[in-house]
Formats: structure tokens, sequence, C-alpha cells
């Protein structure tokens, strides 16, 4: 979320922020938040008067009957209630100017960092360095090529129950998998000092919004099933029933309308007995539960003299609705994936430090399994919605002989902390400030799976496993011998 008050004393800040964002006509969009806010502000005062005219007026009431002045009594109640019109009159437009603004203010992007690149897409990203080198010794044969192969990989059994995007791991690939999970957590709080969390996987609206997923990419998200979608699946197959029956709208169309307003007194029923609890939505990533344990706190300077600094290891669930076409086959891109998640919780003054560390033992975990990659540093329109800077770790996939994503690493500044109202109070001081939030893959678990399987596959198609897990796999050194 934004400052209002920053907005208004530098609006053309914002209109070359957003624009250089991505944001459509952002002069325009600036000129609406400070039409609103205006509006808002107005009703507010004109609010206020009104109420101090009433309760003058209530004041004066109560002198002029001691007076025994009754004509001058009406008068005052009569004004009084006009003054009670006009409060309401104005709360309404004060609630109206202030949902509107809010609305507006929650669709925008973070403004970007004064040091991260121009660019519209990843063609804008700019590389700062690259670790080991990359393995071009013949062709390698795809992960999923691979996986399929040793029959440790079955994407048609994963099909058939979930649909696409989804896979069944078995047999020494998924005992690989659950070793590279535990062995980056083990990293993460032994070595970096991450307090580890194991937190809800299902959170409210409140939650999402607070990280930036909610308004603007509710499609991206998936839904526990709410009372509409109950209600609205059970409609129609009541009226599949009807009709099936010979007691379809066309036939009966009386008999029809009595037993559809039957059914819909029964849903009214289950929905005021509290049956159906608020909407819950399953966690794209940890980062949403861990940034959210700050929220509506405030927090003392003690507590953040180190950074608050927390990861797990979760499931993590995406629709994925703006990726169609991309990374259909293997396990780039899955709607169920499991990720160890890096969140900072920071002083203002302490979060571009607190980003290069996070993104150091992102970069530690890749490094301890040998697994050559590159950094990136996102341009102004290749960054998520809430990051004000972000390093993108990529590491090498032989069969694609390119560098894909793996990890994101990003400072969000006070934009987060805004949405969630998460504050931290300085000693000696009165005033309260917004703490600073950072989150990071430590890493993405089936996409560091992928790089293992096609950078460590051996001659007789097999798949090395790294020396840091073995301790992990029971003294299993190839997956699929």
């Amino acid at each position: 979320m934004h400052d209002i008050r920053a907005i208004r004393d530098n609006p053309q800040a914002y209109v070359a922020g957003w624009t250089s964002r991505g944001v459509e006509d952002a002069q325009a969009v600036v000129e609406q938040i400070l039409t609103l806010d205006r509006e808002l502000r107005a009703a507010q005062t004109a609010g206020q008067d009104a109420l101090s005219k009433r309760n003058a007026a209530s004041r004066a009431i109560g002198a002029a009957m001691g007076k025994k002045d009754l004509a001058e009594a009406e008068r005052l109640k009569a004004e009084v209630e006009g003054l009670k019109g006009e409060i309401a009159a104005n709360e309404a437009v004060e609630a109206e100017k202030g949902r509107a603004l809010r609305d507006i203010l929650a669709g925008l992007k973070n403004l970007a960092a004064d040091d991260v690149p121009d660019g519209e897409d990843e063609a804008g990203n700019v590389e700062t360095g690259r670790w080991g080198e990359p393995r071009r010794t013949g062709p390698a044969k795809d992960h999923a090529d691979l996986g399929e192969a040793l029959g440790l990989l079955d994407f048609e059994a994963a099909a058939k129950m979930s649909g696409a995007r989804f896979a069944v791991l078995k047999g020494g690939l998924a005992r690989l998998e659950r070793a590279i999970g535990q062995f980056m957590l083990d990293m993460q709080t032994d070595k970096h000092g991450y307090l580890e969390v194991n937190p809800p996987y299902l959170v409210r609206d409140e939650a999402m919004f607070g990280t930036g997923q909610l308004p603007k990419f509710k499609g991206d998200l998936f839904g526990a099933a709410s009372f509409w979608d109950a209600y609205e699946a059970d409609q129609t197959r009541h009226t599949r029933e009807l009709i099936a029956g010979g007691q379809g709208p066309m036939v009966d169309p009386e008999a029809f309308r009595a037993e559809r307003l039957a059914r819909q007194r029964q849903w009214a029923e289950r929905y005021e007995s509290g049956e159906f609890k608020a909407e819950l939505w399953l966690i794209p990533t940890a980062e949403v539960s861990l940034t959210n344990l700050v929220r509506e706190s405030i927090l003392s300077e003690d507590e953040l003299a180190q950074p608050m600094r927390l990861t797990a290891l979760t499931p993590c669930f995406r629709a994925e609705a703006g990726s169609a076409g991309r990374d259909t086959r293997g396990l780039i891109r899955q709607h169920q994936f499991s990720k160890v998640e890096l969140v900072s919780i920071t002083r203002p003054e302490d979060s571009e430090a607190e980003h290069e560390r996070m993104t150091g033992c992102a970069e530690a975990v890749l490094q301890a399994l040998e697994l050559p990659y590159r950094r990136m540093l996102l341009c102004k329109g290749d960054m998520g919605f809430s990051a004000r800077k972000t390093f993108d770790l990529e590491v090498w996939l032989p069969s694609q002989d390119t560098y894909r994503e793996i990890s994101s690493c990003s400072n969000c500044g006070d934009f987060q902390a805004r949405r969630m109202d998460a504050r931290f109070k300085r000693a000696g001081e009165k005033k309260t400030e917004f703490v600073h939030t950072l989150n990071g893959s430590g890493l993405a678990v089936g996409r560091t799976l992928v790089a293992i399987m096609e950078n460590y596959q051996d001659q007789d198609g097999r798949i090395a496993v790294p020396s840091v897990l073995l301790p992990y796999m029971g003294g299993v050194t190839h997956v699929g011998a």
C-alpha cells in the first residue's frame, strides 16, 4: 500500500515511478487519486464542522430551556435534526470516497528502488554475477524424460486424479525430493540463523491482501470451497435433477419455482447457522504465512536489533493463470510444489543489507549442491507486485542449454507493512514506524530436483546424489540404480 501523504506531496514522483513499472496512464491514475483524496478530506472537514455545530446547538438547547425560551429551544432542536442529516450525508460520502481511494491504492504496484534498472520485461534484467561452470559434456536428457525412463516420475497417473501440471514422484526420486527440502531447511536454520516455523497452509483474505496477492492476483490462487461455490454447484445439480424428473421450468414453472425456493431456504438456514466459514486460500508461498506473523503488531526496537529471520518448508499452490502454454511438461511449473521460504522483518535502515544477506543464503544452497547459477537484478518491468528490488537466481539446465529461475529474493520496503499495519517503536520515541519486509526462496525444491537430475545424470541414465545430500539418503549414492 502507498502513503497518500507522500503522493500528495510529490505526485510527479509517483507518475514517473508507476509509469516505469508499466502502469497504464499513470498521470490519470495519480490525478484520480488526488481528486478522491480532496473529496475525502472535504467530506471529513464538513462532517467535523457539522458535528461541532450540532454539539454547540445541543448545549444551547439546555440553556434555552433553562431560560424558559421554548421558541429558541424548538428552533435549536430543528437545527440539531438538520445537522444530524448533514453529518450522516458526509459520513456516507466519506465512506464512499475512502473505499474508492483504498481500492485504487490497493491495486497499484510498489515503486522501484533507485538502483533498479529500467526495462519492460526479462530482457531488461541485468546479470550481476555467476558461480560454477555449466556442464556441456554432450546432450543431457530432459528431467521429465529421465524420470519417466527410470519409472520414478508419473505424469499420466497425476493427470488422471488431478489434471495437468501435477506429478507423482516415486521411490528414490521421492526420497531425493524429501532430502533436498530437509537439507535446505537445516542449512537455513543451523548455518544462517533463521527460525523454523510450521505455519498454516490455509489463510484468510486479510493475509493474502497483506502480502499483495489480493485483490489483484485472485486468478492465480486456489481457494478452499466457500459457501458460494457449494451453493452454486448445488443449484446447478438440483436444476438438472428437476429437469430429468420432468419438473423443469418449461414443464411446470410453478412447481419448479417452489422447489427452487425451498432449496434456497435450506441453504439460507445453513449459512445463518455458521456452517460455512470465511473464504480461505491455499498459500502460493509461505511468504504469506510468515510475513503475516507481524500483522497488526507493534514490535519494540529491541526485537529488531537484529532482523527477525523466519523460514518454513511448505507445499505451495498456484493456479498459474498467466502461464498458459509455458512449461507444460515436466516439473518446472506445477500447481503444487514444495519450497523453503525465507522472510526477514527489519528496521528501514537495515533492509538493504539484509537483502544482500538473504540472497547470499539462497546462493549458499546452490553452491553446496555444486549447481552452476547466475544472479540477475530484475528490471522495473519484471519485478513482482510488492517488490521494490529483486534478485533472481537462475540455475543451469543442460537440457535447455540455459539458466532458469530457481529463487527470487525481494526487498518490499514498507509496502507490505502498510497493508498489514506492521510497525515498530524506537526506544524513547512515541511515534511508530512501519517495518520493512523481505522474502526469498531458499530454494524451490522441485526446480532444485530438476537441476540435480539434469546436472548429475550419468552415462547409464542414473542420477548421482550430491555429496551434501548423502546423509539424508541413507547411504543411497545413485537414484535409478
